[in-house]
């Protein structure tokens, strides 16, 4: 979607992905959701269509095209494990995340079963790669949780948790394999509240079990006043990555012309 995002926790989005449809409580307020339909009906706007789910191959290449390292969310405005997207487009997706080797890549799900069985099968080599993370949406102890087993049943490299919006207190749970946690509260109109016990509360699990800690943001209806600050401190902790040069123009116009974009 943009080489430049205000995501806190990344540096660029990228949609070879648009739309999705809601599965649990996380959803009900959806930021993609609501920006998606304010274009539905405007001719040639990549949200002409609103929110409904719809494959944009000719994204696949902005990874390639961009020589500048950055941290990549992977389908900002979609779930790329939709049970509409076919396995054989996932696994064009990993194919360009996997050539362009220079950037590290956030992938996001709240569907997880599809990801940890993918991952434990067509997509075990992308599973291994140290600079593509993969994530899971924690919002609640019913759906969130039993995410944060099948990621881990995964095995992947680097494993993350997305605890946005956090909708309640999760009580004590399992960090083993997880490398980094994002906690933040929901935003916008309607926003749903977000107790800074619930918050404190994960902030103590990752210290003691050794887990990046990021906290994005407390959320609300005015969220730049609600600001991002935990006791008094920001916490912006990240996995380890790797610094890998960045491939030359002819290899990369190559790539490109290797995965058709």
């Amino acid at each position: 979607m943009s080489d430049n995002s205000k995501i806190e926790w990344t540096d660029a989005t990228w949609n070879p992905v648009r739309g999705c449809t809601k599965i649990s409580a996380g959803c009900l307020h959806c930021y993609a959701e609501t920006f998606a339909e304010r274009f539905r009906g405007v001719a040639g706007h990549p949200f002409e269509f609103g929110f409904d789910l719809r494959l944009v191959p000719e994204k696949l290449g902005d990874p390639i095209r961009w020589s500048k390292p950055k941290k990549i969310f992977v389908n900002s405005m979609s779930d790329l494990f939709h049970e509409d997207v076919s396995d054989e487009y996932i696994e064009k997706v990993c194919r360009v995340m996997l050539a362009a080797n220079w950037h590290t890549y956030q992938v996001l799900t709240k569907r997880a079963d599809r990801m940890a069985a993918l991952l434990q099968g067509k997509l075990r080599q992308a599973g291994k790669a140290s600079h593509i993370w993969w994530g899971v949406s924690v919002e609640n102890r019913q759906h969130g949780l039993p995410r944060i087993a099948k990621l881990r049943s995964a095995k992947p490299t680097v494993a993350f948790l997305s605890i946005e919006p956090l909708l309640e207190d999760l009580g004590n749970f399992e960090l083993r394999g997880i490398q980094w946690v994002i906690v933040g509260g929901e935003s916008g109109p309607g926003a749903r509240p977000m107790l800074h016990d619930w918050v404190r509360n994960i902030r103590a699990q990752c210290q003691t079990q050794g887990v990046a800690f990021f906290f994005k943001q407390w959320g609300g209806v005015r969220k730049a006043e609600a600001g991002r600050t935990l006791d008094g401190k920001t916490y912006d902790e990240y996995p380890a990555t790797a610094r890998v040069a960045v491939a030359s123009l002819n290899e990369r116009t190559h790539l490109l012309a290797t995965i058709g974009a």
